[in-house]
């Protein structure tokens, strides 16, 4: 009897796991094939929330996973590309989207053996995995994903057809009433919230109300709760995130909490209105019961809250307020840790903003140098030197998240070929803004070092041209910056090809006129660290001609 039990256990977990991994490949398949289209129609959302609703509706229709959908919303909401109002709409279409799953388990699951053509469809998928050549080997992944999805179906539906006596005291839980119900909803939030899958949690009831394992009520109880237990996704990815994005995971958490604790108030004329509307009764077609009811749930929902999404805005924003600006001291990347149910693309777009944040941040050291060139004062340049120190530490912080953080999107599972070759390109163009960091750093090192000297000459034409030089590697940079995630034409590069060989030469020119002054009897020390200076200037230039050939 023990081991009986425990093969049975086993069993399910075997069942639940391949299941799982099968929704997992499944969507993972359907995002790498069809690329970034999916998020491009999240992004291009308009403002009406019915529109938003129904992108939310299909994204999740398309790849079976609403935490997945949830959790592109609130990084979204996190990137600043889409507004409040508009994510609460795609969270209410999620919620529709997510009850397709159970039709599917409803009428393919239990008519016929799946078990029979889980094998045939894995086949097909892994034969259009090899066909890399037609560029149509990611959806491989889809067909392999509904093959272990309903080979996962069918073990489910052995491991839980278990004899009533052992399932007795399920049965008997809807004898307890309102405390039947209740306990339902836990088990629902709970288990729900343990393999982050509302999916899997219905294909679960689905296959247990099909055995005769469970009645109607606790189907419809564990259902309810299962809905409360799928926002665990968006609340996970929102902790370490933007305000709006903690608001978003916030309506979600309401919506479906809400939402439940009303159906749970009205829960017999509830069961009523889906006996009502499903042929015949619970024990004749329980599986089409309990998918009308998720369905008719969400909708019902969904209709109640939608003509409130103003209002449901403001007051999640009075709820979670806006936090003070305050500029750190130390960089802290502001994005969740990659998501496997989130397309990378979205990765990218937030790293192009930190990427862009931190060039303008090389920016101000440019800015500072300048400043402290023309102000020709050592004081004044030993000011610079100490605040382009920290700015070379926050840099360089920068510099090491963004790599860590691109690093872990490139083993996503959603990383397809071009993504990986644009997260590559971002990458270096970090380590190419990190390096010229470094030489501003020690350009103005420098700077300070030839200050210093009693006998530099910082009213001569000779210093006027440094600070020139310095203006056309700043300007050079400038010009560059803005095209950094934009691309080059044929035109800017011939053209930043001319610029780099003429800060060539004004560094030959330059240090053969120093050289020139020393042989007229000038200070030599003081000339070399002029020379010093052009050098180092020379080298940004290099630096930022190197992000020229990267984009």
């Amino acid at each position: 009897m023990f081991f009986t039990i425990v093969a049975n256990i086993f069993n399910f977990v075997g069942a639940l796991t391949i299941l799982l991994f099968g929704m997992n490949l499944l969507s993972a398949g359907i995002q790498k094939g069809a690329g970034d289209q999916l998020q491009r129609i999240l992004r291009m959302i308009s403002g009406s929330r019915v529109t938003a609703v129904l992108t939310g509706l299909v994204v999740t229709s398309i790849i079976q996973s609403s935490g997945a959908t949830t959790v592109m919303v609130v990084s979204f909401v996190n990137a600043e590309i889409l507004s409040l109002t508009q994510a609460i709409g795609i969270i209410f279409g999620a919620n529709i989207g997510t009850t397709v799953t159970a039709w599917i388990v409803s009428f393919f699951g239990f008519k016929f053996s799946i078990e029979a053509i889980s094998i045939p469809l894995f086949g097909i998928g892994f034969v259009i995995q090899k066909l890399k050549k037609f560029k149509i080997h990611n959806f491989g992944e889809v067909f392999m994903g509904f093959g272990l999805l309903f080979f996962g179906l069918g073990l489910l539906s052995k491991s839980l057809n278990l004899n009533p006596e052992s399932v007795a005291f399920l049965q008997n839980l809807s004898n307890y009433g309102v405390f039947g119900i209740l306990i339902g909803v836990l088990a629902g939030i709970v288990i729900t919230a343990l393999i982050h899958s509302s999916s899997a949690m219905t294909a679960i009831v689905l296959t247990m109300a099909f055995n005769g394992s469970i009645g109607w009520e606790l189907s419809a109880a564990i259902i309810f709760g299962s809905n409360i237990g799928s926002t665990v996704d968006a609340v996970l990815s929102a902790l370490d995130s933007s305000v709006n994005a903690k608001r978003a995971a916030l309506v979600h958490v309401a919506f479906n909490t809400i939402g439940t604790l009303v159906a749970l108030i009205l829960f017999k004329p509830f069961l009523s209105l889906i006996d009502f509307i499903v042929p015949l009764s619970p024990v004749e077609n329980i599986t089409t019961h309990i998918a009308m009811l998720h369905t008719i749930f969400n909708v019902m929902a969904t209709l109640i809250f939608l003509p409130f999404v103003n209002q449901i805005a403001n007051l999640v924003t009075k709820i979670i307020k806006d936090k003070e600006i305050i500029e750190e001291s130390h960089y802290k990347l502001p994005v969740t840790e990659p998501n496997v149910k989130v397309g990378s693309e979205i990765y990218e777009i937030q790293m192009e903003k930190e990427i862009f944040r931190m060039a303008g941040r090389v920016m101000t050291m440019f800015d500072d140098i300048y400043n402290a060139l023309l102000n020709r004062s050592e004081e004044i340049a030993l000011q610079s030197e100490n605040i382009l120190a920290e700015k070379k530490i926050y840099i360089q912080e920068m510099h090491e998240s963004i790599t860590s953080f691109i690093v872990k999107c490139l083993k996503l599972p959603s990383s397809t070929s071009a993504s990986r070759e644009r997260f590559s390109k971002l990458m270096q163009i970090a380590d190419g803004l990190n390096n010229l960091a470094e030489e501003n750093e020690s350009t103005m090192y420098k700077i300070l070092k030839y200050l210093g000297k009693r006998n530099a000459e910082t009213e001569s034409e000779s210093y006027d041209k440094i600070i020139n030089y310095l203006e056309k590697v700043r300007t050079f940079f400038e010009v560059v910056s803005q095209r950094l995630l934009m691309g080059l034409t044929d035109g800017e590069r011939t053209s930043f090809i001319e610029i780099e060989n003429d800060i060539d030469s004004i560094k030959k020119a330059l240090k053969k006129i120093s050289r020139k002054r020393i042989e007229e009897g000038a200070d030599v020390k003081v000339e070399l660290n002029y020379m010093d200076i052009v050098r180092r200037i020379e080298k940004a230039g290099d630096c930022v001609y190197g992000l020229v050939k990267i984009i």
